[in-house]
């Protein structure tokens, strides 16, 4: 079916979390500017949403993403759709930042040029072993800009730089050494591990998960003293609030904490 019959962006919810997945698998799951709206639009819908524990991206078909549509690019060659969409991209990843939920890539397939960069923006990746990676925007004459934001906050300049520069594809094997995912493991025991990574976030307090992912990221983009000055504040908080003192009590008593999400 077509893309305007067909969702962009698949949701099922099970046990606190949300699934969601990229529903174009005719295109390799490109991102076009509807499926990047689209998933922004879940995103805000979810974030507000404090049923839902955990998110995982995932995609349809053979590929969990191949970077953006370039025939729809190329299609609206002008510099205010260009810049548009790339803003648009944008918005997309910080907001999978400052969702107060982990969000996990689930990935069983090639993520190259901005899916590589999703991968790079969830906060934890699981991967197929059979899966592979590439910004390979270089091989048709356009440095991954944007993908390079993720790729260096996740493995080593010199290695970003070398997959940016050249475009080569690295495997799931090599992205774990990396830092780009998580786990690895065979195609066919992904969604186990997946469970396995999910329930142990959901048997967690959310309130300590929400305080812990926004303080995360907040310190890693400052100073060293203004990070301890940040992590101090937080840990002072998450102190006083009534999962804290549950979570401890629960702890003393040898018993499972009673989690109130507060």
């Amino acid at each position: 079916m077509s893309d305007s019959i067909e969702p962009m962006v698949l949701r099922n919810d099970r046990d606190g979390v949300a699934h969601l997945i990229l529903n174009r698998p005719a295109q390799f799951n490109a991102l076009s500017d509807a499926m990047l709206g689209a998933l922004i639009e879940q995103l805000e819908v979810i974030g507000a949403d404090e049923s839902v524990r955990v998110v995982v991206i995932g995609g349809a078909g053979k590929a969990f993403c191949a970077g953006h549509d370039l025939k729809e690019m190329r299609g609206n060659h002008t510099l205010d759709f260009q810049q548009a969409l790339f803003r648009k991209c944008g918005k997309l990843m910080m907001k999978i930042q400052k969702l107060p939920q982990p969000v996990i890539a689930r990935i069983h397939g090639i993520a190259t040029a901005a899916g590589c960069q999703l991968v790079s923006m969830c906060d934890l990746a699981v991967a197929a072993d059979v899966s592979r990676y590439a910004v390979s925007g270089i091989n048709v004459g356009l440095f991954c800009a944007t993908p390079a934001v993720g790729l260096s906050r996740n493995m080593g300049r010199k290695e970003a730089f070398e997959m940016l520069v050249t475009g080569d594809f690295i495997d799931a094997a090599e992205a774990q050494r990396r830092g780009l995912v998580n786990r690895v493991v065979p195609l066919d025991q992904l969604d186990d591990e997946l469970g396995k990574l999910t329930a142990s976030i959901c048997a967690k307090t959310p309130v300590a998960v929400r305080m812990g992912k926004q303080l995360f990221y907040q310190q890693l983009e400052t100073g060293i003293e203004a990070a301890y000055q940040m992590a101090s504040e937080t840990m002072a908080c998450n102190m006083m609030t009534e999962d804290a003192a549950e979570g401890i009590d629960a702890f003393i008593a040898k018993r499972p904490p009673q989690w109130k999400g507060r």
